[in-house]
C-alpha cells in the first residue's frame, strides 16, 4: 500500500508498525478498528488488538480497560514505543464483540526473532514447567532449539501439570520482552505468548500419563544414540544423591557414572539418599544434563557415598563428568569473592587454585561466612579435594578446563605441608642477605668519602659566600637604577594618560556639541525650506517669511558652530537664561510646523552652573528636534521644576512614540538618544525615557544642584512661569 503522507490518519496496524522511530515520535494521528487479542489485568489499561492487516499495542495508563473479545475503536497518536511503534494517548469505545482473529501459523526462529511482535500466532512445542504466576499459569514451552512462556487464565477443565511433556500448539499474541538499557529503543531478549483462553491450549500428543512408570535409564546413556526417539521426550532416572544446590539442580550418581538433574524443586535431600527424576534430555557446554527435572525419595536406604579415585588425564577424556570424584593436586593460589546472599543463603566463594599433572583447576565452596577452614590451609600444600566434577568442554569433543564442587568444607584434606625451604621463603633470604650486603657496602664507600666531602663543602661555602655577596651588592645597585627608572616610566605614562583622556573627552564633547547645534539647526532650516516649497506657488510673501526665517536659522549655525569650535561664548555678556534659551530655540524649529509647544517653570530658580545650563538647553534642543522629525506629535510640553537641591527638566510629546527595546541607535546613525544619556551622566544626574507605541514619549532629566560659589541667582520668576506658542 501507498506510505501514509505526513499529517494523514493512519487507519490500520501495519501502517503504524511500518513507521520509522522518527515518524512513530513525531505523533502522527490514528484511528483503528480491531478486536483486543490480549489485555492482561496487571498491565493497567494496556492492550493489544488487531484488524485485518495486523495487531498492535496500546499503550494506555488507566484503570479502565477491554477485555479480549471486545471490538474496539482505537483514536490516538503514533509513538515509537520502547521496542516496535504503539499507539499512545488512545480513546477507546467498544464497538461489539467478536471472536478472536485466526492466528498466523509461524516457526519458533520466527517468533523468537521479534517480528511477529503484537500478532496472533500459533506455535508448537513441548511443554516443560506449568506453574501459577500472578493469577495465570506460565508455561515453559521448547520448540525448535528455543524457549518461550505462554500464559493463559486458569481453567477447571486444564490441569497444568498434565500439560508438563506434552506436545502443544499454543495460539496467543506475541509480546517481546526486552532489556532495560539507557537507550530509549530496547534490544528483544525473549518473547512471551498471551493466551486469552485455555481453550486456545491444543493438545496434539499428550504427555505420559505416569512418567515415573517409564522404562529407568542409566545414567550415561540420556544423551547417547537411540533410534527415532520421540522429539523432546522425558527421560525416568535413578541415582544417590552425591550434592544438591537448592532450587538449582542435583547430582545423581549409578554404576555408569554422574549426571546433573536441573530442577526448581526445593525439596531437601541429603548425600547418600537414592532419588528417582524425570526429566528433558539436553547438553550443556557440550556435555549431558538432564533439564526441567522433578524428583521423589524413594525410601531406599542411604548409601556410603565413596568418591571415585581419578587423575587429571581421565578428567581431560571427559570422564567422570557430573560424578563425585577425588583429586589431588598442589595448591597454588586461594581466591575469595562476596557472592551476595541468595536462594540457598551462600554469600561467599572460596575458591582454591590447585596444580596437577601440568594442568591447573579449581576446587570451590559456596558458605555463608568466611570460611577459615579453607582460607587457613598454607600456599603450597599438596591437598586431596572430594567433590563433584564439572568439565567444560568443547564443540570438538575436547575438554579446556574443569573445577570441582565441594559438599562440604570438609571434603578438603591436607596431605603434606610445604616445605620451608619453599621459592618464596628463599627468596625472601636472598634478598635480606643482598639487602645487608649493600648496606655493608654503602656505609664503607660512605665512611672513606665523607672527610673529603665535608672538605670540599666547606671550600664550596666560602666561595658562595663571596660570589653571593658580590652578587647582593650588584642587586642593591640595579633596585636603585630601576626605581629611578620606573618613577620617570610612571611620570610619562601618567601624562599620556591624562592627555589621551582629555582629547577624549573634547572630542566626546565636540562631537556632542556638533550634533546638538548643527544637526538641530539643519533640522529647522530644512523644515522652513519645505515649507517655501510647499508655499511658493500659493502664497509668496508667506514663503518669503519662511526663506528669511531659514537665513536667520544659517546664521545661528554659524555662530553655534563658531562657538563650538573656539569655545570663546561668554554666558555674562549673553545675560543667560536657561528657561528664554529654550523658549526661543524651541521657536525656531517648530516655527509654522503646527506643533503646539507648552513650556512651564515651578520652583524658585536656582544658580546653576554653565555646565548644566549648557547641557539641559542642549537636551531640550535634542527632544524637540526628535519629535518634530520622527513623532508626527502635535503637542509639546516643556517643564523646568527647580528645588533647592535639583532642577528636573521634562519634555512630553503625544506623537506616534516608540518601543525603547527596538529603537534605532549609533548602529543605524542616530545618535540623539545617546548624546542625551551621556550628557546627563557627565553631569551626574539621571535621566528616564519613556515610550510606547502610540501612547507619546517623555523624556525626564533630573540634575543636582549644589551651590555654586561666587555665581548670582538665575532672575526670579514668581514662582511660576508659562508661556504657550
Amino acid at each position: 500500500m501507498p506510505a501514509a503522507q505526513a499529517g494523514d490518519t493512519l487507519t490500520n496496524a501495519s501502517a503504524v508498525l511500518a513507521l520509522s522511530a522518527d515518524e512513530a515520535s513525531s505523533g502522527r494521528p490514528v484511528s483503528v478498528v480491531g478486536v483486543v487479542t490480549a489485555a492482561e489485568p496487571s498491565w493497567t489499561g494496556r492492550f493489544f488488538v488487531q484488524d485485518p492487516s495486523g495487531g498492535i499495542f496500546v499503550q494506555l495508563i488507566t484503570n479502565r480497560q477491554p477485555v479480549p473479545g471486545d471490538i474496539v475503536q482505537v483514536e490516538g497518536v503514533s509513538s515509537k514505543g520502547k521496542y516496535a511503534p504503539v499507539i499512545s494517548r488512545p480513546h477507546w469505545v467498544k464497538l461489539g464483540t467478536a471472536p478472536q482473529p485466526k492466528a498466523k501459523p509461524v516457526s519458533a526462529e520466527r517468533l523468537m526473532s521479534g517480528a511477529e511482535d503484537s500478532q496472533r500466532v500459533e506455535v508448537s512445542g513441548i511443554v516443560r514447567t506449568a506453574e501459577p504466576s500472578g493469577g495465570r499459569i506460565g508455561l515453559q514451552i521448547a520448540s525448535g532449539g528455543y524457549r518461550f512462556r505462554a500464559f493463559f487464565p486458569p481453567s477447571p477443565d486444564v490441569d497444568p501439570q498434565s500439560l508438563v511433556g506434552a506436545r502443544v500448539l499454543v495460539r496467543g499474541t506475541a509480546g517481546a520482552t526486552f532489556n532495560h538499557g539507557l537507550d530509549f529503543r530496547q534490544s528483544i531478549i525473549n518473547v512471551t505468548l498471551f493466551v486469552p483462553d485455555a481453550t486456545d491450549i491444543i493438545v496434539e500428543q499428550p504427555a505420559p500419563a505416569n512418567p515415573f512408570g517409564k522404562p529407568l535409564v542409566p545414567l550415561n546413556s540420556i544423551a547417547q544414540y537411540q533410534h527415532d526417539p520421540p522429539l523432546g521426550y522425558q527421560v525416568h532416572v535413578k541415582g544417590v544423591v552425591t550434592y544438591q544446590r537448592k532450587g538449582e539442580s542435583i547430582f545423581l550418581h549409578d554404576a555408569t557414572g554422574g549426571l546433573e538433574v536441573k530442577t526448581t524443586l526445593t525439596n531437601d535431600v541429603t548425600p547418600g539418599e537414592t532419588v528417582e527424576a524425570v526429566g528433558f534430555p539436553a547438553v550443556a557446554n557440550f556435555l549431558p544434563v538432564l533439564e526441567d527435572a522433578v524428583f521423589r525419595n524413594t525410601g531406599d536406604t542411604r548409601s556410603n557415598l565413596e568418591p571415585t579415585n581419578t587423575t587429571v588425564a581421565d578428567l581431560q577424556k571427559g570422564l567422570h563428568h557430573a560424578d563425585f570424584v577425588l583429586l589431588r593436586g598442589r595448591l597454588i593460589d586461594r581466591l575469595v569473592a562476596g557472592m551476595g546472599t541468595d536462594a540457598a543463603g551462600a554469600g561467599i566463594r572460596t575458591t582454591l587454585i590447585l596444580q596437577s599433572s601440568g594442568a591447573v583447576f579449581a576446587v570451590e565452596k559456596e558458605t555463608s561466612e568466611a570460611n577459615t577452614l579453607l582460607s587457613g590451609i598454607p600456599i603450597g600444600s599438596l591437598i586431596e579435594a572430594r567433590g563433584i566434577c564439572l568439565l567444560d568442554g568443547n564443540g570438538d569433543g575436547t575438554i579446556k578446563s574443569f573445577r570441582l564442587l565441594l559438599p562440604t568444607s570438609h571434603d578438603v584434606q591436607v596431605i603434606e605441608k610445604p616445605s620451608w625451604f619453599t621459592a618464596q621463603h628463599l627468596l625472601i633470604s636472598l634478598v635480606s642477605v643482598f639487602a645487608v650486603l649493600i648496606v655493608a657496602v654503602g656505609w664503607t664507600i660512605w665512611v672513606a668519602n665523607k672527610n673529603s666531602v665535608l672538605k670540599s663543602l666547606v671550600q664550596e661555602k666560602e666561595t658562595a659566600q663571596r660570589d653571593l655577596q658580590q652578587a647582593h651588592d650588584q642587586l642593591e645597585q640595579r633596585v636603585v637604577e630601576r626605581t629611578a627608572q620606573l618613577k620617570v616610566e610612571m611620570t610619562a605614562r601618567k601624562e599620556s594618560e591624562l592627555q589621551f583622556r582629555a582629547v577624549l573627552t573634547e572630542r566626546t564633547r565636540l562631537a556632542q556639541e556638533l550634533h546638538d547645534t548643527l544637526e538641530q539647526t539643519l533640522t529647522g532650516i530644512a523644515l522652513q525650506q519645505d515649507l517655501v516649497a510647499n508655499q511658493f506657488g500659493k502664497n509668496p510673501d508667506n514663503a518669503s517669511h519662511h526663506l528669511k526665517l531659514a537665513r536667520s536659522l544659517m546664521r545661528q549655525s554659524q555662530a553655534d558652530l563658531h562657538r563650538s569650535v573656539w569655545g570663546l561664548r561668554s554666558r555674562a555678556e549673553e545675560e543667560f537664561n536657561l528657561t528664554n534659551a529654550l523658549i526661543t530655540s524651541v521657536r525656531q524649529i517648530t516655527e509654522d510646523t503646527g506643533v503646539r509647544v507648552e513650556t512651564e517653570t515651578t520652583g524658585e530658580p536656582t544658580p546653576l552652573s554653565e555646565v548644566i545650563e549648557e547641557n539641559l538647553l542642549r537636551i531640550g534642543q535634542e527632544a524637540v528636534t526628535n519629535t518634530v522629525k520622527h513623532a508626527a506629535a502635535s503637542a509639546i510640553k516643556i517643564e523646568l521644576h527647580f528645588t533647592p537641591q535639583q532642577v528636573v527638566l521634562q519634555i512630553h510629546d503625544d506623537g506616534k512614540g516608540f518601543d525603547p527595546e527596538t529603537c534605532t541607535g549609533p548602529k543605524d546613525g542616530h545618535f540623539g538618544l545617546l548624546g542625551i544619556k551621556e550628557r546627563t551622566e557627565r553631569m551626574g544626574g539621571q535621566v528616564s525615557i519613556t515610550s510606547a507605541p502610540f501612547s507619546g514619549t517623555t523624556i525626564r532629566v533630573e540634575i543636582l544642584t549644589p551651590p555654586q560659589n561666587g555665581e548670582a541667582p538665575l532672575p526670579a520668576t514668581n514662582g511660576n512661569h508659562e508661556e504657550r506658542l
